[in-house]
């Protein structure tokens, strides 16, 4: 079974409905499961003096983070738009929520799950805002210690999810994050911590991690891009283009695929092969009629059509029934 893969289109339409809805073509036309945005009111979100990350500074040209984040805004209107052209286009839509007011916004739109960011997993009376909407949770815990999260499934168990309801996806907040810095054993931890799936939200350049994710078996990979790297704004440069979209998701499920099943057996298309690359014990000269077979009149060579050479030892001592040449497949 291949993991969920979610195109995170996040903010990078630039605060442009037409973007968005550009985005949402990419993403489908890349084969994702999901396109993902992200909604928020940057008043409820920062303060007025809340500075920018490294990376955001870098990327943005604003003086603090609300004046970045209302650069980025989209309307409640617009989501609806994005939303309706995501079902047209047949991908789910799915967004972030930031703040309460987006939580129950985004609940009115019928997403398959709530997403909770790194960023809220140490923000209570948020995750009891989700959890009150009884829709399954994708959760990144970016930034988390494993306290950290136990913390925050306390809230989501509290509020009434339980168990299956929830994903937990490994993550480095880090744009781009140095490959290093990736631990993506930790998504395994987070398994055998708490019995819940574990997937993998990822923010290093290229494809390679998601692939290795896909590989050691998460259940959803999430993965941001951007129509255009060079365009401004935070995320760009740390994101997928198009191209490097769909080749991720098309490795992704050419990887699930290859992971198949662990049983150990041969499969129907090598079946056919065994006769031509297996041997058979053959005469290695002339032998005849009453001769003893011996290691120095037999040999084994292909094809594996006759009798198998792990036959050998019950063949040696044995009399020829018949006259053999060489090469000849010897027989019982």
């Amino acid at each position: 079974m291949r993991p969920i893969i979610i195109a995170e289109a996040g903010v990078n339409h630039n605060g442009s409905l037409e973007m968005a809805l550009q985005l949402v073509d990419a993403a489908a036309d890349a084969g994702a499961d999901f396109v993902k945005f992200q909604t928020f009111s940057s008043d409820k979100l920062v303060t007025c003096s809340a500075d920018t990350a490294d990376y955001q500074r870098k990327n943005c040209n604003a003086d603090n983070q609300r004046e970045m984040l209302r650069q980025l805004e989209l309307s409640h209107d617009d989501f609806r738009k994005i939303a309706a052209h995501a079902r047209e286009k047949g991908i789910g839509f799915l967004s972030t929520p930031f703040d309460i007011e987006s939580i129950d916004f985004l609940a009115s739109l019928d997403m398959k799950y709530m997403k909770i960011p790194s960023g809220e997993i140490t923000n209570l009376p948020y995750l009891r805002a989700i959890a009150e909407k009884h829709i399954p949770v994708i959760m990144s815990t970016g930034m988390s210690t494993l306290a950290d999260v136990e913390n925050a499934l306390k809230a989501l168990y509290d509020g009434g999810l339980c168990r299956n309801d929830i994903t937990l996806l490994h993550c480095n907040t880090q744009y781009p994050t140095p490959y290093i810095d990736v631990n993506l054993k930790a998504m395994l931890t987070l398994h055998e911590a708490f019995g819940v799936s574990v997937g993998y939200s990822d923010h290093t350049k290229g494809i390679e991690v998601p692939i290795a994710a896909t590989a050691m078996g998460a259940t959803v990979i999430e993965k941001h891009f951007t129509l255009d790297k060079n365009l401004p704004g935070p995320d760009h440069t740390a994101s997928l283009d198009p191209t490097e979209l769909h080749d991720m998701v098309e490795t992704i499920k050419h990887i699930a695929m290859a992971l198949g099943s662990p049983i150990k057996s041969v499969s129907p298309s090598e079946r056919r092969n065994m006769s031509v690359a297996r041997k058979s014990i053959v005469a290695a000269k002339e032998i005849r009629e009453g001769d003893t077979f011996s290691p120095e009149n037999l040999t084994t060579k292909r094809p594996g059509t006759g009798i198998s050479p792990m036959m050998w030892d019950d063949i040696i001592g044995r009399t020829a029934t018949r006259h053999y040449h060489p090469d000849d497949l010897i027989e019982l």
